[in-house]
């Protein structure tokens, strides 16, 4: 199917053209004038001519000072002569000038003057042939004459006036969208560079802190108990190909050729990282509803980064812990999820006293805040610290 071609575009004059234009234009009646103000044998008539047709060398760099001028001249032809010259055609252009180049007002000044001067014009020609009674009928045709000219050059000007502005709103207009658009895209790059930035801290601070635990372990398992030290080692060894995959599904975002479409982690994901918790010496407690319910991709990953980012913290500034609680219940329009530890909580190190002071709770906050939810941290009661975040559904 082939697509519609583009209406052909008229041909303009370019800035080189333009200028050339205008002076043929304006030698041309200056060669008419000559020639008629030398067969006629008349001073005065080259005089006049050449008054009201040079200007228009300059008519659209000045055009107010050039009607002026051609205006003048043409006045003085009525006190002078009262015969119309060939050079009389210029005081078409200078309205048209006045209309296309300058302003509405200085157009319309100069249609005024123009239609009052049809009238003067066509008076004074007239005037020499009859004495009484006095004709009006050839002035008021000679008058309409030279005004419907008069209005044509105005006309014509203020349309040419009227159709740059127009284009050149629809130029600006047009700027101001491609400048919105790329606005609208750096911000979009920003959230994607903070989303990914966000991503990458949880997988790298889980996946670290999993491989640390488990590596002090066989560490002190290793000259005793060898059978434990294989078996941290094994999970150390899963963990880290995890992060690792993890990690390059996020860096392949970042890639032209990669569209990152790869199912994010979920609620469904939710029972393998407190196995795999467990499993890394994490006293749990765990409560969660039976069955899971069935939420948006968007909820499920809030509610894994939440529990995620909390054992990460558990691990990395309780120290040592004998319960951590983690339950996930389904409430009033959405989901609760708290993590309850009660190691060090407020003593820890880390900035485990608010909100604000990891990269990780503040990551944590920014996704439950941005799903719309409400999060709560801080240190408990008696000792330990606590992650509770409400997140609708």
């Amino acid at each position: 199917m082939s697509t519609p071609s583009l209406p052909r575009q008229p041909r303009r004059l370019g800035p080189r053209g333009r200028a050339w234009f205008d002076r043929l234009l304006t030698l041309g009646l200056v060669a008419f004038t000559v020639l008629g103000a030398l067969g006629a044998d008349e001073p005065a008539w080259l005089v006049l001519g050449l008054a009201q047709t040079v200007p228009l060398w300059w008519r659209r760099g000045h055009p107010v000072l050039v009607y002026t001028a051609v205006a003048v001249a043409s006045a003085a032809q009525v006190l002078v002569l009262d015969t119309p010259l060939v050079s009389q055609l210029a005081y078409p252009v200078a309205v048209y000038s006045a209309a296309r180049f300058a302003s509405a007002r200085a157009g319309a000044v100069a249609l005024l003057v123009g239609l009052c001067a049809a009238v003067t014009a066509a008076v004074d020609w007239i005037s020499p042939y009859y004495d009484s009674p006095y004709p009006w009928a050839p002035v008021i045709s000679y008058a309409t004459t030279i005004g419907v000219i008069v209005l044509a050059a105005w006309s014509l000007g203020t349309l040419g006036r009227t159709r740059q502005a127009y284009v050149g709103a629809l130029l600006d207009h047009a700027d101001d969208l491609a400048r919105e658009a790329e606005q609208r895209a750096e911000l979009a790059a920003s959230d994607e560079r903070t989303r990914i930035a966000r991503e990458m801290h949880d997988v790298v601070a889980h996946g670290l802190s999993v491989i640390i635990v488990q590596a002090d372990g066989a560490r002190y398992a290793a000259a005793k108990e060898p059978a434990v030290a294989v078996e941290a080692l094994e999970t150390v060894s899963a963990t880290g190909r995890e992060a690792l995959a993890e990690m390059r599904r996020l860096l392949g975002v970042l890639r032209t050729d990669d569209t990152g479409v790869r199912p994010q982690p979920g609620l469904a994901d939710l029972p393998w990282l407190l196995e795999q918790a467990a499993a890394d010496g994490l006293p749990l407690e765990v409560t969660l509803p039976d069955p899971l319910p069935a939420v948006g991709d968007g909820v499920g990953l809030v509610v894994y980064r939440v529990v995620q980012e909390a054992l990460t913290n558990v691990r990395r500034h309780a120290g040592l812990v004998r319960r951590v609680e983690v339950e996930v219940a389904t409430a009033p329009g959405g989901l609760r999820v708290d993590v309850r530890d009660d190691g060090r909580g407020a003593g820890g190190a880390g900035g485990r006293t608010d909100g604000t002071g990891g990269l990780g709770l503040v990551g944590m906050r920014e996704r439950v805040l941005a799903s719309g939810g409400e999060l709560e941290v801080g240190p408990r009661p008696g000792g330990g610290f606590a992650v509770g975040a409400r997140i609708p559904v």
